[in-house]
């Protein structure tokens, strides 16, 4: 694995079928990916539980930006869960059927308060753990937690590990995670993200023990 920047080829993007993405939560990687989402010509809705910071971050995106409302049925197919894994599954439950047959990328960290371990227990992942707590015709993929919110804002190519139980849900995760200029890598099935979470702690040591922040973690694919 290579920790670095791959070079940008945003020109990619054109070639995928754009959509709309509903994006819950106003924090950092949620700005990070609604902008990339706003650049790949995708229309954007932000829902946040505070309705007047959703509307100025809609304004600032613009675009085809719009603030959503919290605990609505969401506008997209696609939802991005970025809230924390520690308030994820009471958010998206307040959503209730309103999310049934939509794909929700889950990109919580489960890192404990120091970020040396999960908070998750053995055999089971945050993203497992959620999909329970979603209706049963909702489909899970974990992406994008293996990427700082501040390094994605930054732009270029990256990679983003995803996994998932449903293979079109991931097919169609990949082409939106392609749409915004960076190279999905499928991991497996959802039991998979467990290891993808882990990569928190280990980013954070990384970061912690002399690599600094500005760092992704990426694959070289060899031929």
């Amino acid at each position: 694995m290579d920790v670095g920047r791959p070079a940008d080829t945003s020109d990619s993007r054109k070639q995928h079928t754009m959509s709309t993405i509903s994006i819950i939560g106003l924090g950092g990687m949620a700005r990070a990916i609604a902008t990339r989402a706003v650049e790949g010509g995708h229309t954007v809705e932000v829902i946040g539980r505070d309705a007047a910071k959703a509307k100025d971050l809609a304004a600032e995106l613009g675009g085809s930006a719009t603030a959503g409302t919290f605990g609505a049925a969401p506008a997209g197919d696609i939802v991005v869960s970025a809230v924390p894994y520690s308030s994820a599954a009471q958010v998206l439950a307040q959503f209730g059927d309103a999310l049934a047959g939509k794909i929700v990328i889950d990109i919580s960290n489960t890192f404990n308060a120091d970020a040396t371990g999960v908070v998750t227990p053995a055999g089971t992942s945050g993203a497992q753990e959620i999909a329970k707590t979603l209706p049963a015709s909702a489909h899970v993929v974990k992406a994008f937690n293996t990427v700082f919110g501040h390094v994605l804002a930054q732009g270029g190519r990256l990679d983003v590990l995803i996994a998932g139980d449903d293979m079109d849900a991931k097919t169609r995760v990949s082409a939106f995670i392609e749409s915004l200029g960076l190279r999905p890598l499928d991991a497996g099935d959802l039991a998979a993200a467990r290891w993808l979470e882990a990569v928190g702690p280990l980013l954070m040591g990384l970061a912690n023990h002399g690599a600094g922040f500005d760092i992704s973690l990426g694959v070289t694919i060899k031929d």
